[in-house]
């Protein structure tokens, strides 16, 4: 039926009545003075909350004047330059020793860490009947359809998933952070073979191998992997665990939370809103966009080349439309993101091993040239590269394809999550219920009669 003519033109009927009937003035939110995205109009967050989970600095406020700053990020007050500085030291991984930090408020002794990473490695596999009907039998395109889906269906397989008590939702969480990598990576087996005709590799999750060497273990059908490519997988992982509660998605598992509905439904709202292009989904804009610079530009290592498509996407001539240069700017970062710092100086070493220099060169110009740019253009306004930038380049150079990298994101994410749903639970106290104004005018109801 969806197909039908009737039923389309029926659509375009009713998206007619919709345009017509709901419209809001754009002027009206600043008559009402409507913090749009819960920002105020220095574009700082409006204070929902307090956390002790994550900090994300990346301007002073004094005296009401915001000043831009270099950001810095640090999980339970520690900043996780110094975390990444020390494991790329001892050149161990640093993922599960985030994760307990995160999860419980601490850094693990080495035999907490030992006994942890055990127990994690214990709680991957998932069950026999899980993996067949629930990832093989209904596979999907979109990874994080599929996980969502995944993560719902848990509810199914658990003794007690109502409880809302602290020891009933930590073994929720130890058991999602443990299983969700898997599920994505049997997820990705069940759409190649499903929807590319490709051969259906299932390997279970080997307990002595860290997050990032199991997930590539998993992906391959060799199960092969080098030592340098589970190193900034690890890397990725820690940079993505955790954003404050203030980003879309913590601020989603946070909002299900409050209203006492259970840990799974919880997580698969986080999952959906990651999946959006504004958030988890941008790293694969930043790749298309790239394609897009590529394509219409001979020469992507030329400044006034790149800088003229620059204007061009800002002008919305080119790719999406959007006026977006994806990848640079941040709801809190100014004057730089860590994170981006941190996987930019990875992506250039990966860039001479794997002959990518050019294109990490286009990467380093939109990075150089955007802000000035979009200053001439469009106004003044802090703008670094964020994140994103760099994360999809860097995968690429991994050979992980591109259908994972939002999952990859949910993967390292999944621990800050749960961590802010046992702190909503546990000092929330409240329903989140924000207000929102009516502008629309009292109209009187017409009897059926009458129409």
């Amino acid at each position: 039926m969806e197909n039908n003519a009737t039923f389309k033109e029926a659509l375009e009927h009713y998206r007619d009545v919709v345009l017509d009937n709901t419209k809001i003035a754009p002027e009206s939110y600043n008559n009402y003075k409507v913090k749009r995205g819960l920002r105020n109009s220095d574009g700082t967050g409006v204070l929902a909350g307090l956390t002790n989970i994550g900090n994300v600095h990346g301007y002073v406020l004094s005296e009401d004047e915001k000043t831009a700053d270099e950001g810095r990020l640090r999980y339970r007050g520690i900043n996780v330059a110094d975390i990444v500085a020390d494991c790329e030291k001892d050149k161990r991984f640093g993922y599960e020793e985030v994760c307990y930090l995160i999860l419980f408020g601490k850094l693990p002794t080495k035999d907490e860490l030992k006994k942890f990473n055990e127990l994690m490695g214990s709680l991957r596999p998932v069950p026999y009947n899980f993996r067949e009907d629930v990832i093989m039998k209904n596979p999907s395109p979109d990874i994080m359809n599929k996980l969502a889906r995944a993560v719902l269906s848990t509810y199914s397989f658990d003794p007690d998933p109502d409880n809302t008590g602290l020891l009933n939702i930590i073994r929720q969480s130890m058991l999602l952070v443990a299983r969700v990598p898997t599920m994505v990576a049997y997820a990705y087996q069940a759409k190649l073979h499903y929807y590319d005709s490709k051969s259906l590799y299932i390997h279970h999750p080997q307990a002595e191998l860290s997050t990032a060497e199991n997930f590539l273990y998993m992906i391959r059908p060799d199960n092969r992997y080098t030592k340098i490519e589970a190193e900034i997988l690890d890397l990725a992982l820690i940079l993505h665990a955790e954003h404050g509660g203030g980003n879309n998605s913590a601020f989603t598992t946070r909002v299900v939370s409050s209203s006492g509905s259970d840990t799974y439904s919880a997580i698969a709202a986080a999952i959906g809103s990651l999946k959006g292009p504004r958030h988890g989904g941008a790293n694969k804009k930043v790749m298309g966009m790239i394609d897009d610079f590529k394509e219409h530009i001979e020469d992507i290592t030329d400044p006034d080349q790149v800088a003229a498509h620059i204007e061009k996407t800002l002008r919305k001539e080119t790719y999406d439309g959007s006026g977006l240069v994806y990848g640079m700017g941040h709801a809190i970062y100014t004057l730089s993101d860590p994170r981006a710092v941190m996987l930019k100086k990875k992506a250039e070493e990966l860039a001479k091993i794997t002959g990518n220099e050019d294109e990490f060169k286009l990467y380093s110009l939109i990075e150089e040239l955007t802000p000035d740019i979009f200053h001439r253009m469009r106004g003044p306004k802090d703008m670094c590269a964020n994140v994103d930038l760099y994360s999809g380049f860097v995968y690429k150079m991994l050979n992980i394809p591109e259908e994972l990298y939002t999952p990859m994101f949910a993967i390292a994410r999944m621990a800050g999550w749960c961590a802010h749903r046992i702190e909503e639970v546990t000092y929330g106290g409240r329903i989140i219920r924000p207000a929102y104004k009516s502008v629309c005018k009292k109209r009187e109801y017409i009897p059926f009669a009458e129409r």
